[in-house]
């Protein structure tokens, strides 16, 4: 659920409520679903949605949303329960594991909630699908599996490809991702339904 704290002209502050009834730091999707809504509210083409401490700014070009997520950071990799991974934070956390992404029904849970990540964390299995392609399944902190999520476009992007632009398709559709000097940038559509 995304609540909206504060909305002045082309600037919103939002907050972001799991499933479980926890609250998350960051959701590219969910900043993108506000960055469409507040640029039809204000008129403007350009917004800056803040959550938390986070700032994000997004460009809205028809139904595509263009979003500065901010830096990212990518670790070394780790081994837990016999099952390696990347962990990756994008302003929330994110255990990326290469793989078969059917594997996602197994790993994320066994993750999600390990004690190494004491307020859980996001997990995606991933693989390569061809230059400049990732396929990937995501389990969500305190949601379980989605069919897509931003955040985790961008944690599998850097922890799999590195900086340059990358697509990642998933379940849900497919998401654009750039990285350019450890900052992340995201594309995707923002429609009504």
């Amino acid at each position: 659920m995304l609540e909206i704290l504060a909305a002045d002209g082309p600037e919103a502050e939002i907050a972001i409520w799991n499933p479980d009834g926890s609250r998350a730091e960051l959701s590219g999707n969910g900043t993108r679903i506000v960055a469409r809504w507040l640029a039809e509210r204000s008129g403007a083409d350009e917004v800056k949605i803040r959550v938390g401490e986070r700032v994000t700014r997004a460009r809205i070009s028809g139904e595509l949303v263009e979003q500065e997520l901010g830096p990212v950071e990518v670790g070394p990799a780790e081994r837990l329960e016999g099952v390696e991974f990347v962990p990756v934070s994008v302003g929330n956390p994110h255990a990326v594991v290469v793989g078969d992404p059917a594997e996602i029904e197994r790993v994320g849970p066994l993750l999600e909630t390990h004690p190494r990540f004491p307020g859980g964390t996001n997990v995606q299995v991933a693989r390569a699908d061809g230059p400049g392609r990732l396929v990937a399944r995501v389990w969500e902190r305190g949601v379980g599996e989605t069919q897509s999520s931003g955040t985790s476009a961008v944690a599998v992007a850097a922890a799999l490809a590195g900086e340059g632009e990358t697509e990642i398709s998933f379940p849900g559709g497919t998401l654009a991702v750039r990285i350019t000097r450890g900052n992340a940038y995201l594309v995707g559509r923002a429609e009504r339904v």
